[in-house]
């Protein structure tokens, strides 16, 4: 049993939602990440998405564009977040970590070696944004014969077709992007998630989670009602841009305590 899945089983077995922050690596400081991380897990966080930075990510908003620039500028690259992630696994391992990032990153640093070093690294799941399950089945097979587990979107605008290839080929979590554009975009509505959720868990054997416009303890409340998981990027993004290094881990920390206990309860 992978970690991801080991992680969803005990919060099931325990009545409980797992919650799932997004950051950039290398942002807002470039060495800050694995402790970022590690403040992350101490506060509640059940698995850890790290954004690879890359220079057009398509499906980010403002927040995490910036954010993506920062990295970039300071050097940060896949090399350098495999670096992050095993940093982070010599004092944690236990929680899941996720890469998502884009494919123009993973296809320069070449697919096998990349699937190798991530598992070398710690990684435990890998989201390619615009690797449709229809056009990645061997990826797919590649990171699951290495124990990884390959995560896939799906949308408000997703067909049944869409749901049940991905059902077929993901593991780990499923991520159900809430609305119809860019991250950190648009009013999240909760009835509308709550009506496309059977709907997919119709096609789809591992949890969802459900991300893009969860800002606070109110919204992913709501969410968590309904998924199994909540996935909240941006306004944590946002909510560390301008915080200076000492305070970095702190306001990470208590930002996401916020969220686990508006989660439970």
């Amino acid at each position: 049993m992978s970690r991801i899945a080991a992680t969803f089983a005990a919060l099931q077995a325990a009545g409980r939602k797992a919650l799932i922050p997004y950051v950039t690596a290398g942002d807002p400081y470039a060495d800050a990440t694995p402790e970022l991380m590690h403040a992350l897990a101490g506060a509640g966080a059940d698995v850890i998405e790290l954004g690879v930075p890359f220079s057009d990510p398509m499906a980010d908003g403002p927040v995490i564009q910036r954010a993506g620039e920062r990295a970039l500028t300071r050097g940060i690259g896949l090399p350098q977040v495999l670096e992050m992630v095993r940093v982070f696994r010599q004092d944690d391992a236990r929680t899941p970590v996720v890469l998502m990032g884009y494919a123009n990153p993973v296809e320069r640093y070449g697919v096998d070696r990349f699937v190798a070093d991530a598992k070398a690294a710690g990684v435990d799941g890998v989201l390619v944004v615009d690797y449709p399950p229809e056009e990645c089945e061997d990826f797919a097979l590649r990171l699951r014969a290495d124990g990884l587990d390959p995560i896939f979107l799906l949308a408000p605008t997703s067909t049944e077709a869409r749901m049940a290839h991905v059902g077929r080929i993901a593991s780990g979590y499923v991520y159900y992007v809430s609305l119809k554009g860019v991250t950190g975009a648009g009013h999240l509505d909760t009835d509308a998630v709550a009506r496309m959720l059977p709907r997919i868990r119709a096609h789809v054997p591992v949890p969802v989670g459900v991300g893009f416009g969860i800002r606070d303890g109110q919204s992913a409340r709501a969410v968590a009602e309904v998924a199994d998981a909540v996935v909240i990027g941006s306004a944590l993004v946002q909510h560390l841009e301008t915080q200076p290094r000492e305070r970095l881990a702190a306001a990470a920390a208590d930002f996401i305590a916020d969220i686990r206990r508006a989660l439970d309860r």
